[in-house]
């Protein structure tokens, strides 16, 4: 799929490329909270059925990554069938026009295609613009859940799909 110049791919976690975006967005973390994003992952929970994890390349470039899972723990906006966003990201140089939009909008169709009603997410008070991203697309605050649910930086937003 193509969108405003990038075009999206599904691949597993453990694609060279996936690879290269997380450890970028893994050093951005450890410079705004101190540490990479903690959260146990085993590569797997981003395989069909349970998830979907996407690269977007601007012409052969990688530059975005945006992936979901299934979250069954989480029913927070009346949801049945919850999927948590992960690995949200835009390289730098690609920043700014748009390509987290639509890496977001590509999350919400796959997800809504595979049977989930809503979508949840933890972000931190200090990524404004991701918090102003999903706030501006209809995220609402959820109750915390998994990993971070006691720290105090995290912001859980989610939103209903129909």
């Amino acid at each position: 799929m193509a969108r405003q110049g990038l075009r999206i791919e599904q691949v597993r976690l453990t694609h060279p490329d996936a690879l290269r975006l997380v450890a970028d967005v893994q050093a951005e973390y450890a410079v705004l909270y101190g540490s990479p994003d903690e959260t146990p992952l085993d590569p797997t929970m981003f395989d069909p059925p349970a998830g979907r994890f996407f690269v977007g390349y601007d012409a052969e470039r990688p530059v975005a990554t945006g992936a979901w899972r299934d979250r069954p723990d989480v029913h927070d906006l009346g949801l049945q069938r919850a999927a948590e966003i992960k690995r949200m990201y835009v390289a730098p140089e690609a920043r700014g026009r748009g390509l987290s939009r639509v890496v977001l909008a590509h999350l919400e169709e796959t997800a809504r295609a595979a049977g989930h009603d809503g979508l949840v997410l933890e972000t931190g008070t200090r990524q404004p613009a991701a918090v102003a991203l999903y706030t501006a697309c209809g995220y609402v605050p959820v109750t915390a859940y998994g990993h971070y649910k006691d720290a105090p930086e995290s912001v859980y937003l989610g939103r209903r799909l129909d």
